[in-house]
């Protein structure tokens, strides 16, 4: 049966990717995973958290990076520069910070109290005269590359890496620049611990063609309807490395009690698609690269920043996921949920009720996650084909293709 959105060709061909079948040894072979850390994680710039996470001076965050076993100091030093610093004394290479974040003008390894000030210089060293030559100056906190885009905050594991932030992002960046984010400081945090390789994890969130199967009642009244029964997707754009996918929304049909309540819910009051009354604007919708096309049942856009950060936003919020691989078959996934502070009783309800609604969903996804990765690791079949919906996907394991292969990370952005 035809429908609105068939087309030829199709929107993956469009874009320019391919249609053949991947490999499935690209989500299963260990050693292909030691390749990706050392040509992917450690050379492509990773986001790490926003700014409003360090607002003041001294106040931190620590971040442990499991794929480069590695663990960073994040820190607004007293200058009001932000710093990032690995998490490793110069004395005995302990580990300094165990909190997870905090405020401190300095940061003391508990072993021997070496201590460090909160722009990873040595300040203070016990019984320092018993030492041979030390020089206080070559023994700081060893500093990781940071930088910063939108108020993202992103850092490189290479000791001079290889392209700046802005080479990194290239288009992407400038397309989503200057959007103006609602409660950047209210993070509802959702987090899980999957037993499947990281773009297992990351592909589930990339796609609509699943909720139909997968969230026939949590999610499917939203983005499935009679028009459009597998979740099409509107438009779909590739800025190098990284992705972009807007996604359909259901007003055709009249909404059950249920699903009246669940707009409710994601609302706060107002419509999940930013309808507005005359005269009102709504800055995210209005951003050229949000809904690119404008369409009028446009629900959200899924933003894929390579290799492992989703920033998905919709009329009324934004979103983020992050996979963080921690073996070649599992990953630690972290969701944030971008919302206004509670000042009533309604809203407070509002939102008990939407985190308990998107943790019922994500564990929809975490058991098919885990089957579809023990499935892979089977070896029943050496290959995965791709609907022409799951665009994000197949790009995804195009460029995990050629970044692994790229003998530099300049050759991989080319």
């Amino acid at each position: 049966m035809n429908h609105p959105f068939d087309s030829k060709p199709s929107l993956a061909e469009s874009v320019g990717l391919s249609t053949a079948p991947m490999p499935t040894r690209l989500y299963t072979d260990p050693t292909h995973y030691e390749v990706e850390r050392e040509r992917i994680f450690r050379r492509a710039w990773l986001m790490v958290g926003r700014v409003e996470r360090i607002p003041k001076a001294g106040d931190f965050f620590v971040k442990d990076i499991a794929v480069l076993k590695s663990s960073i100091i994040v820190a607004r030093s007293d200058d009001g520069k932000i710093r990032a610093f690995h998490n490793v004394c110069a004395h005995r290479a302990n580990i300094v910070e165990h909190r997870p974040n905090g405020n401190a003008k300095r940061f003391v390894c508990r072993y021997h109290s070496w201590g460090y000030s909160n722009a990873g210089e040595l300040a203070h060293v016990p019984d320092e005269a018993g030492f041979f030559n030390l020089d206080k100056k070559k023994c700081g906190l060893t500093p990781v590359a940071v930088d910063v885009w939108e108020g993202w905050i992103f850092i490189n594991m290479q000791t001079a890496p290889e392209v700046s932030l802005q080479a990194f992002l290239g288009p992407m960046a400038d397309a989503l620049a200057n959007i103006d984010y609602p409660d950047p400081d209210h993070p509802i945090v959702l987090r899980g611990e999957f037993n499947a390789n990281w773009k297992t994890v990351a592909e589930n969130f990339s796609e609509a063609y699943h909720i139909a199967s997968i969230h026939p009642k949590t999610l499917g009244t939203i983005y499935t309807g009679r028009d459009n029964p597998f979740s099409r997707p509107i438009s779909a754009n590739l800025y190098g490395p990284h992705r972009s996918l807007s996604l359909w929304l259901n007003q055709s049909n009249p909404p059950s009690d249920k699903a009246k309540v669940m707009r409710w819910l994601f609302s706060s009051g107002q419509t999940i698609t930013g309808t507005r009354k005359e005269g009102q604007t709504n800055s995210i919708v209005e951003h050229k690269a949000v809904n690119p096309t404008k369409h009028e049942n446009w629900s959200s856009d899924v933003n894929w920043f390579f290799p492992n950060w989703h920033l998905q936003i919709s009329a009324n919020q934004f979103w983020t996921h992050e996979f963080w691989p921690t073996s070649a078959n599992t990953t630690v996934w972290e969701a944030r949920f971008y919302k206004p502070k509670s000042t009533t009783v309604r809203e407070r309800l509002q939102l008990e009720h939407f985190t308990s609604h998107m943790t019922d969903t994500m564990l929809e996804d975490l058991g098919n996650i885990e089957s579809m990765q023990a499935g892979m690791e089977s070896g029943a079949k050496s290959f995965v084909v791709f609907n022409e919906t799951e665009i994000l996907c197949r790009h995804g394991l195009e460029q995990v293709v050629k970044w692994t292969a790229a003998a530099t990370a300049k050759e991989a952005l080319d």
